[in-house]
């Protein structure tokens, strides 16, 4: 059934398109010193101190850890989450602060600025990761997928502790971080598992089959440079491609690329659930 016109399908940004965006400036902002820093309207959380204070101190290096951007400094850290809406930038300073720009950090490199319509994105300062600020944000993440830490049997041994809707448990990213929406709609595709099964209920080699597809979805995503659905865009501005090869991803109604069979489109947790009905089952 084609859904009806007054729906659309929103995706925040997830772990690939936080990766993909860390990649696209983090070698290029290394080193630099901070010139300046100015915030717009709030944000989700406050920053953690004077924005001033950011001044004179030098970027060392990108990481990512789930969906959080880790800015590390020779003084301390700032934690960037790009909420449901945001991107950021990085460049030459060419134009001042728009309507939905809230953060920039002016630096001898250039101007990183993070962009945010609907303003549920963060930049949070941190001493370190022990910081108790550090540890609210990432102290309860699970294992990175794309990590050799990320194992096939502690994956399912964690599965059989929860009586949760497998896509929900995916979500909840306490197993595993990072296996957002899109993502886990396509990972689950990939096993063959209906998203509605309850965790606790997924086998051993079924179990398996969806930590090799989480790992291979969220690898060629990267590799794509993420999914722009609406309007993300890495750190130079560049959209993803991964969306043109969606198997079931916003695809209610089409035709399945495998059976043929019509994708269906469910609620679940106030989130858009995609599947295959004969290709997935329970």
């Amino acid at each position: 059934m084609i859904m009806p016109a007054s729906y659309k399908a929103f995706a925040m940004p997830e772990l690939p398109e936080v990766e993909v965006t860390r990649l696209s400036f983090a070698s290029a902002i290394a080193g630099a010193r901070i010139l300046h820093a100015s915030l717009g309207k709030p944000l989700r959380w406050p920053l953690g101190l004077e924005v001033q204070a950011l001044v004179g101190r030098q970027v060392r290096a990108v990481r990512r850890r789930g969906k959080y951007l880790l800015i590390d400094l020779d003084h301390g850290l700032l934690l960037v989450h790009l909420g449901m809406s945001g991107s950021l930038s990085f460049g030459p300073a060419v134009a001042a602060a728009g309507k939905h720009d809230h953060f920039d950090l002016n630096t001898s490199h250039g101007l990183l600025r993070l962009h945010d319509p609907r303003r549920f994105g963060a930049v949070v300062y941190a001493e370190d990761q022990q910081d108790p600020r550090a540890v609210k944000l990432l102290g309860h993440l699970g294992v990175e997928p794309l990590e050799d830490g990320f194992d096939p049997l502690v994956f399912f041994q964690g599965l059989k502790k929860r009586q949760s809707p497998i896509k929900q448990v995916l979500l909840a990213g306490e197993l595993v971080v990072g296996v957002g929406n899109i993502y886990a709609s396509e990972a689950l595709f990939l096993a063959g598992i209906r998203p509605t099964t309850r965790a606790a209920n997924i086998s051993q080699p079924r179990a398996l089959r969806l930590h090799q597809a989480i790992r291979q979805v969220l690898a060629r995503a990267v590799a794509q440079g993420g999914s722009s659905l609406r309007d993300f865009s890495n750190a130079q501005g560049q959209n993803g491609y991964f969306q043109l090869e969606a198997m079931v991803y916003d695809r209610a109604g089409e035709p399945c690329r495998s059976c043929s069979g019509a994708i269906k489109r469910l609620v679940q947790g106030q989130r858009s659930t995609f599947y295959c009905p004969r290709c997935q089952k329970p």
